[in-house]
């Protein structure tokens, strides 16, 4: 964690505006995990990314496609944290381990209309929302529509709060997902920054 900047909060140590979102948390998990204890320094962080994640979880995207967005922006801002605990959900989810696979190194997917997603959420990213007229056109040409567009700006949105957030703190990974610990390798973040 970086030089101590921020605290691992618990129910007691949490400001008390974010007490009652941490709970939530909590119920919902089980446990507090660590991104959530650090984000609670600041309650609208918190309960902000929280609320946007459940409205993206709500979005014309499936399931699976919402984890295709999530798993590519979390490698392309090596969120370990984000790539374990999503990759955690695929697997809950029975998804296809090459595709999981596929995901954690940036590499193209198995399915022609997930690379497609894929693709599309790098193009976002890396144009910063100015996605060339090409790209979009292959979005739409693999079967995604414009709602379906703007939900991956959505899920852009929300995780990029959660992987800088995660990456600012220092966020550790909770031993609940240290099967999924997925390291970050620099040559492969040039490459992905790059495409």
């Amino acid at each position: 964690m970086p030089d101590g900047f921020f605290t691992v909060h618990t129910p007691d140590t949490a400001p008390a505006p974010a007490r009652p979102t941490i709970e939530q948390v909590r119920r919902k998990f089980g446990y507090l995990p660590a991104p959530a204890a650090l984000m609670a320094e600041s309650p609208h962080l918190l309960k902000g990314f929280l609320t946007v994640n459940g409205i993206f979880e709500q979005s014309s995207l499936d399931p699976l496609e919402r984890e295709v967005v999530v798993l590519t922006i979390a490698t392309r801002n090596e969120c370990h944290v984000c790539v374990a605990m999503h990759t955690g959900t695929l697997t809950g989810q029975g998804a296809d381990p090459v595709l999981i696979g596929a995901l954690r190194s940036g590499t193209p997917l198995p399915e022609a209309r997930l690379e497609a997603l894929r693709l599309f959420t790098l193009a976002v990213l890396g144009h910063r929302g100015a996605v060339p007229d090409d790209a979009m056109r292959a979005f739409l040409a693999a079967g995604y529509r414009p709602d379906n567009a703007l939900d991956v700006v959505l899920g852009v949105g929300t995780y990029t709060i959660s992987t800088f957030a995660n990456r600012l703190t220092g966020a550790p990974l909770d031993p609940q997902f240290a099967e999924h610990a997925w390291p970050a390798d620099p040559v492969r973040a040039t490459a992905l920054a790059a495409g």
